[in-house]
């Protein structure tokens, strides 16, 4: 246990070190307070009617007010805790699910592998946003329903990652030894063979979390989020009619998406680069 903590404090101080992901780290750390402090900085919370309508920035309200005179700042604020959990569920279903099923495919290879890699080339050819669409349509527009959705046309790629790191260790020789000394295939799979592949699974996971808030705002900006939930694809889908008049209700929104998506990315690579750092160019 000890000797996982060193490691992973090992992990994040390469991460620090690195230009891009020191850049990335505090511009998530901002995120992640901003949206911590929601509650406390706006506890009417984001649907509250404050002020007049189309206040611009700086005038009463820091970032103005829309259309109907709720702070814009309270919806960036709170639309930041939809966005994370979105982004951390989402991606958590789609880790598992693709770790698990692409992690069999390796494994076991033959038929089951076939079947597998069959019904995993079927999900890929469907347009995955589209896909989400369809899916939410139908279930209706929940958060639950949104998250689900992100995760049923996402996994595949994982999978297929998942699989080709797994037929790789599994041909190694300390590989070979445990099936000798009779141990049984779940124990190798998550002894021997999930720590030698999980380097690969964080990396793509993290950048599977910018993807999955990508999504959800633009499941919202289309309308297909909660309607009770503020979201950032919400605010830029409901100012996007006035948005020559009212240019801070879609931009700052927009720069929001833009620098949360930004940090997790930055912060994706500057892991990559700790994890793998024979990659590294």
């Amino acid at each position: 246990m000890a000797e996982t903590v060193f490691r992973g404090l090992g992990v994040l101080g390469r991460v620090l070190r690195s230009p891009s992901g020191a850049c990335g780290m505090f511009l998530l750390s901002c995120v992640v307070v901003l949206a911590a402090a929601a509650p406390w900085l706006y506890p009417d919370g984001p649907f509250e009617m404050v002020g007049a309508p189309f206040s611009p920035p700086f005038d009463e309200f820091p970032l103005g007010t829309d259309m109907l005179g709720r702070d814009i700042a309270a919806g960036i604020a709170y639309g930041a805790r939809i966005s994370l959990v979105v982004g951390a569920v989402a991606t958590l279903f789609i880790t598992v699910l693709g770790t698990v099923i692409g992690g069999t495919a390796g494994y076991y290879g033959g038929s089951i592998d076939s079947a597998v890699m069959r019904i995993t080339e079927f999900f890929q050819t469907i347009p995955t946003f589209i896909g989400a669409i369809v899916i939410v349509a139908i279930l209706g527009p929940t958060l639950p329903n949104v998250i689900g959705a992100i995760a049923i046309v996402s996994w595949a790629p994982l999978a297929r990652l998942v699989r080709a790191e797994v037929i790789a260790v599994k041909n190694r020789e300390f590989t070979s030894a445990c099936l000798a000394l009779g141990m049984g295939d779940l124990r190798i799979m998550i002894v021997q063979i999930l720590p030698n592949v999980l380097s690969t699974i964080v990396v793509a996971g993290s950048l599977m979390v910018a993807t999955a808030i990508l999504f959800e705002s633009g499941l919202s900006f289309l309308g297909l989020g909660d309607p009770n939930i503020m979201t950032w694809g919400f605010m830029i889908g409901a100012g996007r009619a006035a948005i020559r008049t009212a240019w801070w209700m879609v931009t700052l929104p927009g720069l929001a998406v833009l620098l949360t998506v930004l940090a997790i990315n930055l912060v994706g690579d500057a892991l990559n680069e700790a994890l793998n750092p024979r990659q590294k160019r």
